[in-house]
């Protein structure tokens, strides 16, 4: 046992898929997404972690249930390793609760920068996928975490002000930051056709003015068994696994589980954490 630990300790880091959901607007559901997403990963064999970064209102935690003692704050100020603020969620899944507080990653000191980096890059649990649960519309800490992602899923819904702030994160992401692909996710949608037309109607606007790409990621309808869920402060795929939208959930999770892998240096979850500081803090990034 302990020559495999000493081998698996000198292998190279195993590269993680990171991947951002994020919303103009809040209602939409988006951290519901996030959290369903993320027990189908780890319910079907994933190496999950999820991470509150509504650093702000935290509500991974009240949706689960969860009573965390610490938080990201914690790691940030050296008290607690990163390893013991983690909270054990459904599945396996691993989550990072939120800073309780308005400290944002932008007003971290160097020797705060170094010591979330280094938290990330000690991490010994085996990691397949982070999901990155953002705060909704286009505050600075929202673009840092998305910049810092490689996978982005926008989540809408069929209300004006939804689809009118999705297409302004967009936006914001392309003109100013670079961002050109992003997988649009429909929740609570009445019918497929409903979702689809959703999309299109992001489509052509971003087509027409913008130089991006967007990816039909698919629609979670509107259950009922959702609302019941999130009473019982519990996923919908472990709840009601037969319902319909859980049924969604894991179909997403399988298509999420086939997005390319990255490879280099900017598939290690320390980069992830080093593009995310430089970004949020105005200095120079390096990209892959």
């Amino acid at each position: 046992m302990d020559q495999a630990a000493g081998l698996r300790s000198m292998a190279q880091p195993k590269p993680v898929r990171v991947i951002a959901v994020t919303s103009g607007k809040g209602g939409v559901g988006k951290t519901n997404v996030s959290v369903n997403l993320a027990v189908a990963l780890a319910d079907s064999g994933r190496n999950v972690m999820l991470m509150d970064a509504d650093l702000g209102l935290a509500n991974v935690d009240v949706m689960l249930g969860l009573h965390p003692e610490y938080d990201l704050s914690h790691v940030i100020d050296g008290s607690r390793t990163l390893e013991e603020v983690i909270v054990p969620g459904p599945g396996g899944l691993q989550i990072v609760p939120a800073a309780s507080g308005t400290q944002q990653m932008a007003q971290l000191s160097p020797a705060e920068h170094a010591g979330v980096i280094r938290a990330f890059s000690e991490l010994s649990q085996p990691l397949d996928t982070l999901i990155v649960d953002t705060a909704a519309g286009i505050a600075d800490s929202v673009v840092s975490f998305v910049r810092a992602s490689q996978e982005v899923i926008v989540v809408v819904c069929d209300e004006p002000a939804s689809i009118t702030d999705a297409y302004a994160l967009i936006k914001v992401l392309n003109r100013d930051h670079g961002a050109q692909r992003f997988r649009v996710l429909a929740n609570m949608a009445h019918s497929a056709q409903e979702g689809r037309d959703l999309f299109n109607k992001i489509s052509r606007v971003t087509e027409r003015y913008l130089d991006v790409t967007l990816d039909f990621m698919g629609a979670v309808p509107y259950d009922d068994y959702l609302r019941k869920a999130i009473k019982r402060q519990k996923p919908v795929v472990d709840a009601y696994p037969r319902s319909r939208a859980a049924m969604a959930f894991k179909n997403l999770a399988q298509k999420a589980d086939n997005w390319p892998i990255p490879t280099g240096a900017a598939g290690h979850l320390e980069f992830f954490v080093e593009r995310l500081i430089t970004s949020s803090s105005g200095q120079m990034e390096v990209l892959p």
